[in-house]
């Protein structure tokens, strides 16, 4: 049932991709103006990641004492005056402080909706959650590159965005009393476990295992796609970048859709039936087939990727118990930032022994690994 506490989630969550890509949109403009490097947007990545897998791992207490209302609501406005930051800083070293309470914020809002989405919705919910993070992450270079096109700055493109996030906050603050909870949810008891109490749950390695796979492969086969079509396959540059974009407009595509089935199919069902979807979409990529079904396999992989990721969320307080979910959901994201952080430069640095056609055989050798870590963590 859609309620106006949902429409707010969804906002929320759109908030929450919409600064993901400006970085990168951005850089090539801005590390010319800072005396920076064109690697140093790594530095400035991996600090955002480093801080959003602390505020992960801490957000079951913070939540359990302050509230999922208003841990989201405070860290959308830590975002909004990173943004800010970054949009008046002048020199590398500002950045680099600004990207800490980024980071931070960006991981307390992660775990605290997809863990109350998890407990008081449907799975059809979870999927257009994320769908809107999708649309988000769309539409954050859409500002940015209009900025820069009509010359109103890369900091402009910031404080757009930034502006948003604090119309987001100033709503969700006047919402406060709607999510009808006092510390945790008021419905449910819920337990703050340390992670050696984590660990020792039955299947918790198991599904953390699958996070980091699971982002692993969303994040490396988005990022070197394009360069292996390239390189690899001698497509044309023009027409691989064209067909990388569409691996992640398939992934947002792929969760809209499965939020009209999930209800239907279940968690387990639809991770399965993504999973499938998945090694098909690999293997048009892997076999030698015609350059054609390779551009095709791509967006059959962000396809596939689509219901994996909010189902194996929302399967938590199912798996785990509701009073367990948001220790779960917090070390899940922090598993899940950990493989978009890591795998990404693990293949860059096995590519440069193995040569970068190797691509498609890692992608499946790490689908293998998280799909047999789910069914393990299943039975």
């Amino acid at each position: 049932m859609f309620s106006f506490l949902l429409v707010i989630i969804y906002l929320a969550f759109i908030s929450l991709g919409l600064p993901d890509a400006l970085l990168g949109s951005a850089w090539p403009v801005m590390y010319t103006q800072f005396g920076a490097k064109i690697t140093d947007a790594g530095t400035i990545s991996m600090i955002i990641s480093a801080m959003t897998i602390i505020s992960s791992l801490n957000a079951d207490r913070v939540i359990h004492r302050f509230g999922t209302g208003l841990v989201t609501t405070v860290s959308v406005g830590m975002t909004a005056a990173a943004l800010f930051g970054f949009s008046l800083s002048r020199s590398f070293l500002s950045l680099c402080l600004w990207s800490i309470p980024y980071g931070l914020g960006a991981g307390a809002v992660d775990s605290a909706l997809n863990n109350y989405v998890a407990l008081h919705y449907s799975g059809r919910h979870m999927s257009w959650l994320h769908c809107c993070w999708g649309i988000g992450a769309s539409l954050g270079p859409y500002v940015m590159g209009y900025c820069l096109s009509y010359h109103l700055g890369w900091p402009m493109g910031y404080r757009i965005i930034g502006g948003l996030q604090i119309l987001l906050t100033t709503v969700l603050f006047m919402t406060l009393s709607r999510w009808h909870n006092t510390g945790s949810d008021s419905s449910v008891k819920t337990n703050v476990l340390s992670l050696k109490e984590i660990f020792a749950l039955p299947g918790v390695k198991a599904i953390l295992t699958a996070f980091l796979c699971y982002c692993a492969i969303e994040t490396s086969a988005g990022l070197w796609a394009s360069s292996y079509l390239n390189v690899s396959r001698g497509i044309d540059a023009e027409i691989t970048v064209f067909w990388a974009s569409l691996f992640y407009l398939g992934i947002t595509a792929g969760r809209a859709l499965s939020g009209f089935v999930a209800d239907y199919f279940g968690d387990q069902g639809m991770i399965r039936i993504g999973e499938g979807i998945l090694v098909t979409g690999i293997l048009l990529v892997l076999l030698p087939l015609s350059d054609t079904l390779a551009l095709i396999g791509l967006v059959v992989i962000g396809l596939g990727c689509a219901p994996i990721y909010p189902s194996v969320i929302h399967s938590t307080p199912d798996r785990f118990g509701k009073e367990n979910s948001q220790s779960l959901v917090g070390v899940q994201m922090a598993a899940a930032y950990t493989g978009s952080t890591l795998f990404p430069k693990l293949f860059g640095l096995i590519s440069n022994i193995t040569g970068i056609g190797i691509y498609p055989v890692f992608l499946l050798l790490i689908a293998v690994i998280m799909i047999v870590m789910i069914e393990i963590a299943h039975r």
